[in-house]
């Protein structure tokens, strides 16, 4: 009797422990969003007005830049940037790296963009530009690959460098302090893909972008967009001027969200006044 009532005892203590060991157990549910260290955070201002809605759960923010990642393309939905008289800096090597703050399912390896020069005509194109960004303290993580696209050599060389130069220029004017720029991809058509891979991706068809000078649009110093992968590289840029309406369209984003309504509905179906500041007649 002594003994039942000994392991009657033991029994009952080992409940509580298995109930406590299978209880603290708990799924670990993936990190959706990146932010950056406190100390930073303050100075982060890459939207300003409001960066794009509607793309994907993940968006890093980095002093460079801020981006939102698709992890079916394996490339950015968005990138927002923000230039000033200090980003600017030359001489930075393009050493690629594949994005430590995204799962390996959801982006590109160095690796993967193996013979696609010589087959698809393609260079890794920045969407947030080094030269641009590159004085800023994390200018390295420009050269992730979450921040690349496999952009045409003509377009990446022509009409798109050319427009990457007028908003670096539009920094050293005396008078304006900011230049924010945003900017991603467009999937209307098939392109091909990268040779030197078996992961699913889609490569872009073309890209827009939206430039505003100041801090907000209101004052109708903007500009906006839309090149196609197969633009010529002697193309001028001022011939794919387009509204923040088209962009939204065909690229299934919302824009200036930080706007009131009436404001953005005006200011969204026409084109801004930056166009004659950079060059456009």
């Amino acid at each position: 009797m002594q003994r039942k009532a000994q392991l009657k005892y033991l029994a009952l203590l080992w409940l509580p422990l298995m109930t406590a060991c299978t209880s603290t157990q708990t799924t670990r549910e993936p990190v959706r969003a990146i932010q950056a260290p406190i100390e930073q955070a303050a100075t982060l201002d890459n939207c300003s007005f409001g960066c794009p809605s509607g793309g994907g759960p993940l968006t890093l923010n980095r002093q460079a830049y801020t981006l939102n990642n698709n992890g079916s393309t394996k490339f950015a939905n968005w990138v927002a940037y923000r230039i000033t008289k200090t980003t600017p800096a030359s001489g930075r090597p393009r050493n690629w790296q594949t994005d430590p703050d995204i799962p390996a399912g959801e982006t590109l390896d160095p690796v993967d963009y193996n013979g696609a020069n010589v087959a698809l005509k393609v260079d890794r194109g920045h969407q947030a530009n080094l030269a641009s960004m590159a004085g800023v303290s994390d200018w390295q993580t420009l050269n992730y690959l979450s921040n690349i696209t496999p952009q045409k050599s003509d377009l990446n060389q022509g009409p798109w460098a050319r427009l990457e130069d007028q908003e670096r220029n539009l920094s050293k004017d005396a008078a304006i302090d900011e230049v924010y720029v945003m900017t991603g991809p467009l999937y209307e058509k098939f392109i091909g893909t990268l040779p030197g891979t078996n992961k699913v991706h889609t490569i872009p068809s073309g890209y827009w972008k939206i430039i505003v000078v100041g801090k907000s649009p209101e004052d109708g110093l903007y500009a906006s967009f839309i090149m196609n992968q197969d633009s010529p590289k002697a193309a001028n840029f001022c011939d794919y001027r387009a509204t923040v309406e088209q962009i939204e369209e065909r690229s299934g984003l919302t824009f200036w969200s930080g706007l009131p309504q009436m404001v953005q509905t005006a200011l969204k179906s026409r084109q801004g006044q930056l166009p004659q500041k950079i060059g456009c007649k």
